[in-house]
Parts: structure tokens; C-alpha cells; sequence
């Protein structure tokens, strides 16, 4: 007889590889699932929690959020970290660079990331781990140190901070991104920093596979030229304005350039951050063509799936990339089902209300970009995807299964034995209507506000600790730093 630290009876499991829920119990011992099977004995379980039938998804793998970017690192993690428990989440991959925002300052990483993890450590109620940005020269040096000492396997590049501020005006660069007198960040350090990585991945062979590079594709001097445009022209308002600034084509452009980029330095693992467009999807896939050897994969946000220009509740949607109108709402749904897409975030940036708006709440271009919306992940996949004809087994893989395996987290993003115990119990049936007021993040909007969804989380649980239980967070921040590559499963 197994002496089980945790069993959940009565669930239907929900896997990557199984085209329907199967009735199962989940047996823990350790933080680690041990037994998936119906009918395990309790009489020795430290604890049993009864699913009731419901669903049992493995815990969200948000592979895109922000923690830090507009208010305190150390506040951010914890409220944040709880809202993104409350949606399922049960391990969060955030974005993370020097220079204005986040931590202000510039400098080296190996003082900027050992401060990181400090103001995050027993902040989170979730495992955690970082992509990091190199911004310098210097930075491209400290690569190899950031993936071997610290398990930093992941990073990125913000195509459209050359010449272009966070929030859409134009912005000096090395005051913007403190940057090093005489450094550029533009095209050519790009190449530089693909250049590196791939260095990296050759000098580190067993973890290569892991090694990727993110990029935002937008192209800085089209954005430049249309905002001055729409803004001249003022023919258009909010939403509708801030899209047609930064328009598709910008998208698609980047991702070719970016896309040569990595042909030309050999560097073979490229993912294309959130799509936002039909003309996105499309350069994207004509890249995958024209460079087979290069394993791209493509994400999408929850936001830009479910909301568009007008839908969107007020400029409290203004985000990077903008939300577009419903034909590349649409278009994106179209790849998606078609298993174009790899993997789906929630890009949760918390700004809360005074930080968000200008002295004209009206303005978008006075607004700041992103919001939250981690809480909503998995509920609104789930709601408007089952619309569509989405699969569990797809659903389970663009939340958890894909990012966990493309991230260096083989002991995440699956309910089976000697994967991490992190899971979250969905009730399919509760109907619900999306209220910023009942979040637990900090931001007091949503552009969801009002839309309606089928099917919410209940239950959280973090290797095999409950974090959230029937929709109330449980216990103190338990969550880990993610060194990775993780062990692998079962090992």
C-alpha cells in the first residue's frame, strides 16, 4: 500500500495525448504525481480531496508574463502570482530586462538578476522562471553565465524598442533602455545576440533543445511613421487608433527580418510572440517554408482571441500588439484550429488604473500598454474554443504541454507519473460573467469586463499544494524559482 501525501478522487483528467477526459484518481507523494488510475486506496492518504466529477487540467504553463513591469517586483509576484493561481496557472514565465520599468536601472545581469530573484523569493503562490532580454554587449557575454549558473534558458528581443517608446511616441533610446554611450539597440544587435545564444547552445550541448530565443515582432519605423499619421489625420479614436499605429504589416515585416536573422546565424529554436494579426500568422508561416530548418513555433494571447477593437471594454485594452478588429480575431481561430499556433498566453502585465490612463482617460496614445488577465487563461480557451469545435486534448497542449516542453520544464504540463503535481480542478458547466471586482490581481479593469464564459477553476494545486480551494486562495506563497532545464519526468 502506497502512503499517499495527497489523493484527488472522482476527476476526469484532461492529457496532451488523449482525445477525451479520463476517469482517474491522482495519487501524491513528494510534490510528484505517483499514481493516475481509478479506484486508488485512500485508507493511508494523508489527504483526500474529492474532485466531484469535475475536470482535472494540468496546471497552466503561462509562458508570457510581466511581473514587476509597472509596480514593485516583490508586491507584483504575490498579487499577481494569486491571480494567475486563481485561473489555473501553476507556473509563470516572465519577461524580464533592465532599463526603464521593471527593476530602472541598467548595468550588468550578474548584479541586475541575483536582485530579481531576491524581491521574488517567498513572494509567489506558483513556480516561476524568467526569459531575460540582453540589451548590451555586455549582456550577450553574460549568456552562457545566465543559462549555466542560473538556469536562464529562454531569452528575448523587443524588435520595435530601436526607435519606438514602450506606449507608442517615439523615445531616446539610451535613456528608454540604459544603455551603455555609443551602444545601439537595433537590427544588427540583434544579430549579435542570435550570434550569442547559439554560441551558448554549442558551448552547452545537454541543453541545447531547451535554448530558445522570443521575439516581439514589430517594426519600429513603420510604427513611428503611422502614429504620426493617424494622429495628423485624427480620423480615428482609442482602440481603433492605437491598432491602425502600429499596423499588421509592421508584424509581419519584423518576422521576416528576424526570421533571416536566425537563418543567417544558425540559430535554429525561434519563437514568434504573440500574433496578433492574419498577416502575422501568415509571415510567420511563410518563414517556417522558406526556413524548414528553423524550429519556429508561434504564440497567441488569450486577449487577442477573445477581444477585439470594439468589443474590448475602453482603452484599458491598449496592449503591444494591439488588439485588431474581428476579421484577425477570426483569422487567428482559423490557425489556431488548424494547429498553426503552438501555445496560448496570457501576456499579464498588472497597470492599475492610475498608472494606466493620462490625464485624458480618453487618449490612448497618453494610456500605457498591457493588462492582466492571467485569471482568465484557461476559462476563456476552454468557453470560446469548445465553441469552436477545440479539443480538450489541444487545449491541455496550448496551455501547459507545448510551453512546458519548448521552455525546459519536462517535469511540467502533464497529469502522469513522475510529472510535478500541478494541476487545477475546471468545473466545465458554471456559467459566469468576467468582473474586474472579483479578481485577485491588483489592476481594478479588465477589457473583459462583462463577457460572459463556460467554465471556471475551482481548485489550484502547486506539487501537490493547494493554493486555491473553491476559488479562495489557501495558504502562504509556497512557489519555487525554476532552474532549468528541470530534472526530467520520472527521473
Amino acid at each position: 500500500m502506497t502512503n499517499y501525501d495527497l489523493i484527488i478522487r472522482n476527476t476526469r483528467v484532461v492529457s496532451h495525448d488523449a482525445p477525451e477526459p479520463v476517469p482517474a484518481d491522482i495519487g501524491v507523494v513528494d510534490g510528484t504525481i505517483v499514481a493516475v488510475a481509478e479506484g486508488l486506496d485512500t485508507s493511508g492518504a494523508a489527504q483526500v480531496v474529492d474532485g466531484a466529477g469535475k475536470l482535472a487540467f494540468p496546471g497552466v504553463v503561462d509562458a508570457h508574463q510581466h511581473w514587476g513591469i509597472y509596480n514593485p517586483l516583490a508586491v507584483d509576484t504575490q498579487a499577481e502570482s494569486r491571480a494567475a493561481a486563481q485561473g489555473g496557472v501553476t507556473t509563470g514565465l516572465n519577461y524580464m530586462r533592465t532599463g526603464q520599468y521593471y527593476l530602472n536601472k541598467g548595468g550588468a545581469y550578474a548584479d541586475f538578476f541575483p536582485e530579481v530573484l531576491g524581491l521574488c523569493e517567498g513572494n509567489a503562490f506558483i513556480d516561476y522562471a524568467f526569459h531575460l532580454a540582453p540589451m548590451s554587449k555586455e549582456h550577450i557575454d553574460e549568456i552562457p553565465t545566465l543559462i549555466n549558473k542560473h538556469g536562464v534558458t529562454s531569452f528575448k528581443i523587443f524588435m520595435f524598442y530601436g526607435s519606438h517608446g514602450l506606449h507608442g511616441r517615439s523615445s531616446d533610446q539610451s535613456k528608454f533602455l540604459m544603455t551603455p554611450e555609443g551602444e545601439r539597440y537595433d537590427i544588427a544587435h540583434f544579430e549579435f545576440v542570435m550570434r550569442g545564444i547559439q554560441k551558448a547552445r554549442q558551448q552547452f550541448p545537454d541543453k541545447a533543445e531547451a535554448i530558445s530565443l522570443s521575439l516581439h515582432c514589430e517594426t519600429a519605423e513603420i510604427m513611428a511613421a503611422y502614429t504620426k499619421l493617424v494622429e495628423e489625420e485624427s480620423q480615428l479614436t482609442g482602440l481603433k487608433a492605437y491598432s491602425a499605429s502600429r499596423p499588421p504589416h509592421s508584424e509581419g515585416l519584423a518576422i521576416t527580418i528576424a526570421s533571416y536573422l536566425a537563418h543567417e546565424t544558425g540559430l535554429p529554436r525561434i519563437n514568434l510572440l504573440h500574433l496578433s494579426s492574419a498577416k502575422a500568422v501568415e509571415a510567420a508561416l511563410l518563414m517556417a517554408k522558406t526556413f524548414p530548418h528553423i524550429d519556429f513555433r508561434r504564440e497567441v494571447t488569450i486577449g487577442h482571441l477573445i477581444a477585439d477593437i470594439h468589443t474590448a471594454s475602453g482603452i484599458g485594452g491598449k496592449v503591444n500588439p494591439p488588439l485588431r478588429p474581428r476579421e484577425d480575431v477570426e483569422a487567428l481561430w482559423g490557425h489556431l484550429l488548424a494547429g498553426e499556433l503552438d501555445w496560448v498566453v496570457s501576456d499579464h502585465a498588472c497597470c492599475r488604473d492610475e498608472q494606466k490612463f493620462g490625464d485624458d482617460r480618453d487618449d490612448v496614445f497618453l494610456a500605457k500598454s498591457g493588462f492582466g488577465g492571467a485569471e482568465y487563461l484557461l476559462p476563456a480557451l476552454v468557453s470560446e474554443g469548445r465553441k469552436r469545435g477545440l479539443g480538450w486534448d489541444r487545449i491541455a497542449a496550448l496551455t501547459s504541454w507545448n510551453p512546458a516542453q519548448r521552455y525546459g520544464l519536462p517535469t511540467k504540463g502533464a497529469i502522469k507519473e513522475g510529472h510535478d503535481a500541478d494541476l487545477c480542478l475546471f468545473d466545465p458547466d458554471r456559467l459566469w460573467t468576467v468582473r474586474a471586482a472579483d479578481s485577485l490581481s491588483a489592476q481594478e479593469y479588465t477589457p473583459f469586463e462583462g463577457f460572459e464564459l463556460t467554465g471556471a477553476v475551482t481548485d489550484t494545486f502547486v506539487r501537490g499544494m493547494r493554493v486555491l480551494t473553491d476559488g479562495v486562495i489557501t495558504g502562504e506563497p509556497r512557489g519555487r524559482y525554476l532552474h532549468r532545464p528541470t530534472g526530467r519526468a520520472g527521473a
